[in-house]
């Protein structure tokens, strides 16, 4: 195998553990740690060797939480290196499996996603020889022991990688801690076991994070989210009293509610920076009557004024509101983006690059800042309390962002 790749002591590990004698008797291997580590390049290249050398027309699998992942982390880099490493790969797409040669030996790797508890019936009835399964903790525990069980052919090996999620998620609870109970090889990645990741990156990756997800994706631990969602908030920092007198372009974010609160945020850019200029927040249970979609529509037009705003993204749940916006034909209206863990993430990294600024008019949302916290359950979820200027705002951070290519916050997250 021939290729210029320079590969860590730790990745050099993962290439090897199943022909070392102190490793080899093993039934698998589990790497996880920080972002960028290496992790997968290793394990991919050397799940192929393992497999070509230990078999021949054998048939494996490669797993992840969706099969365009597993085509773009696995199957896309393989493809890339296959003549540097020996290898020849030919891709089947329409049958979602490929297949590789090496020295003469020929074995069919199948293609799956994991992404929800339905998935498990898909890998059923097969037969397997091994099975990479990348980002492990991402898919239904259903999944991923429906595959595991599918390796049933002597001398099948199991191989697992993921980035850390929080301290009692299931994958640490039953595979991690249980390893050594499993006969499975666990090593820790670290951005340092990464050669091709550059001093200035790694210093990228430190700044980047703060709180539970620096501890996560950083340093690669297994740590639940506690108390404040939004610790690097502060007033000091980014709340402002005077605005710009020009803004490039108007954006407005809609969290919508009928008995919970409505609360609707006036965003202009400046530059790098947006501002929530002002804000529509109405609470019912404090006003002590409801409003209509109307009522609703006209409080938007107030916030809004004479200002041409591009766009309003709204909450996907408000289908009846959505479709007032669109009757009144003003404003150009689409549903937010709504994975909740990424878009707390995505405002967390605003906030931490100094990307958005709040009006000190904007008195609700400067205070669920200080409300806003984790369930204390230990899960990833923030408590359904105070947090309707917070759906709003991150409705605006996580929907811009992907409507300006990814380019409105530097982000590197799923993984």
């Amino acid at each position: 195998m021939r290729d210029k790749h320079i590969f860590s002591p730790k990745q050099l590990e993962v290439l090897r553990w199943w022909r070392e004698p102190a490793t080899r008797g093993y039934d698998g291997i589990i790497c996880d740690g920080a972002v960028r580590s290496g992790k997968t390049f290793a394990m991919s290249v050397s799940f192929v060797i393992w497999a070509c050398t230990a078999f021949s027309d054998s048939d494996f699998a490669l797993c992840g939480k969706t099969i365009t992942s597993v085509r773009r982390n696995l199957v896309t880099p393989l493809i890339r290196r296959a003549k540097a490493w020996g290898l020849t790969v030919k891709d089947y797409p329409s049958k979602n499996y490929i297949e590789i040669t090496m020295g003469g030996s020929t074995d069919r790797f199948y293609l799956f996603g994991g992404k929800d508890e339905s998935s498990a019936s898909l890998i059923q009835g097969i037969t397997l020889s091994g099975l990479l399964l990348d980002e492990a903790a991402l898919m239904p525990r259903s999944f991923v022991e429906q595959a595991a069980a599918r390796c049933s052919v002597a001398g099948s090996k199991l191989w697992f990688n993921c980035n850390p999620e929080h301290a009692r998620h299931w994958f640490k609870l039953e595979w991690i801690d249980k390893a050594s109970e499993k006969n499975i090889h666990y090593l820790h990645f670290s951005l340092e076991d990464n050669p091709s990741l550059k001093p200035e990156m790694m210093a990228r990756y430190r700044k980047l994070y703060s709180g539970a997800f620096y501890e996560r994706f950083v340093l690669g631990k297994w740590v639940s989210t506690e108390g404040l969602i939004y610790p690097m908030f502060s007033e000091k920092r980014h709340v402002v009293e005077e605005l710009p007198e020009v803004f490039e372009r108007y954006v407005v974010s809609c969290d919508y509610g009928t008995v919970n609160p409505s609360s609707f945020g006036l965003w202009g850019k400046c530059g790098e920076v947006w501002y929530r200029i002002s804000e529509y927040y109405y609470d019912s249970r404090r006003e002590g009557m409801q409003r209509t979609d109307e009522e609703h529509y006209r409080g938007l037009e107030e916030l809004v004024g004479d200002r041409q705003v591009g766009l309003v993204i709204c909450d996907p749940s408000a289908a009846s509101f959505i479709q007032c916006i669109r009757r009144h034909g003003r404003f150009t209206v689409a549903p937010a983006k709504n994975d909740v863990l990424s878009g707390i993430r995505r405002v967390a990294d605003a906030l931490a690059s100094d990307r958005i600024r709040i009006h000190s008019s904007c008195r609700d949302c400067i205070r669920e800042f200080s409300l806003y916290r984790w369930d204390s359950s230990g899960s990833d979820h923030p408590v359904k309390e105070n947090d309707h200027a917070m759906d709003d705002l991150r409705y605006f951070v996580s929907s811009l962002g992907r409507q300006e290519g990814e380019g409105f916050f530097v982000a590197s997250l799923r993984r």
